[in-house]
């Protein structure tokens, strides 16, 4: 249950795979192709191996929301080589989900038709791991620091030394992989990664001290799901359909988190239950909280959006152009499933 910022998405790309794309679906934009009993067929693109992260759509799935709205979700997995972005602006799939929400504000910037229509994590889970012995609990703690950081997390490093006025200088980037024992062997005194991923930080046992980059300052989303502008004014009966039944999905694994758990697993028998039971309760921290209690599962702030748009700016992100907020993300489907979405948190 863990990933990084997906890297640039860049306009030849979605133009490349185009009308390749769709052809190679059989279908253009959301083209309501009927399914078993006359069903529209969504398609949620991902940008990962499928996994913990889709709990609650694997729930609403199994449990049948998706049929009362009159929807067949079809979950695609992502990987290394598939740009999930690019998938969907092409008119593959209808729908996407990527693991930060720099990456639809980057896309946007390069002219990419796509908004954001909800969110899944109402706080970005990356975090900065230091030891009891050599804590590092607030973002001036990194200073004189050796970080251990993977290639694609050092934008999010750079974002946060800029919002707290640390010049990059004063911290050691070091590039690692996925793996986390640098920290423990001392060659690094920080190492990152997402608090969700449970199995990885197992390696602190009780040493562990974290620093949430949300409590730094950067105020990112993760999870965050989306479509082109295409399919929110031509087809958005049917994301405010899919909507609905997620956020039923998501509010049953809440309070049925051994059920969920099982069904997550029956769904991916490649995953391991005890690790899914561990990760699903920091999963769902993060799905709700007291946002959600107020707004409604799926949330998300405008404001939230246009300072993470101004950091990036700041840092010299957007090659081509700065997206407005109203380009990045709509609360059209929100607005409109606003009775249907559970007030946890």
């Amino acid at each position: 249950m863990s990933m990084q910022s997906t890297a640039h998405v860049g306009r030849r790309d979605v133009l490349r795979l185009g009308a390749g794309a769709a052809l190679a679906a059989g279908t253009s934009l959301l083209s309501v192709s009927a399914g078993a009993q006359g069903k529209t067929t969504v398609n949620l693109q991902l940008g990962w191996i499928t996994g913990g992260n889709q709990l609650g759509e694997v729930c609403a799935k199994q449990l049948g929301y998706y049929d009362q709205e009159g929807l067949a979700l079809a979950i695609q997995p992502g990987g290394p080589n598939i740009d999930g972005v690019a998938v969907v602006a092409s008119g593959r799939f209808e729908l996407g989900q990527v693991s930060s929400s720099p990456s639809l504000m980057l896309a946007v910037s390069q002219d990419i038709p796509i908004r954001c229509i909800a969110v899944g994590a109402q706080q970005h889970p990356y975090c900065f791991f230091s030891l009891k012995k050599n804590p590092v609990r607030n973002a001036r703690d990194l200073v004189g620091k050796k970080v251990g950081i993977q290639a694609t997390g050092v934008i999010l490093l750079r974002a946060l030394l800029a919002k707290n006025n640390i010049p990059e200088n004063q911290v050691q980037i070091i590039t690692i992989g996925a793996d986390m024992s640098p920290v423990m062997t001392g060659q690094v005194d920080v190492v990152t990664g997402w608090l969700t991923n449970t199995s990885a930080l197992r390696v602190f046992a009780d040493q562990r001290v974290d620093l949430r980059l949300w409590d730094t300052g950067v105020r990112l989303y993760a999870l965050p799901y989306y479509a082109t502008v295409r399919t929110i004014q031509q087809k958005g009966d049917a994301l405010v359909r899919f909507i609905r039944a997620t956020a039923k999905g998501w509010e049953y694994a809440h309070a049925n988190r051994d059920k969920a758990v099982d069904i997550l697993v029956k769904e991916y028998p490649n995953l391991n239950r005890a690790d899914e039971r561990e990760a699903a309760d920091m999963m769902l921290e993060y799905a709700f909280n007291a946002n959600t209690k107020a707004n409604g599962w799926g949330a998300m702030d405008p404001q939230v959006w246009g300072e993470q748009i101004d950091l990036y700016a700041q840092l010299g992100q957007f090659s081509r152009r700065t997206p407005k907020v109203e380009e990045v993300m709509t609360l059209d489907i929100l607005n409109q499933t606003g009775n249907a979405r559970p007030r946890i948190g």
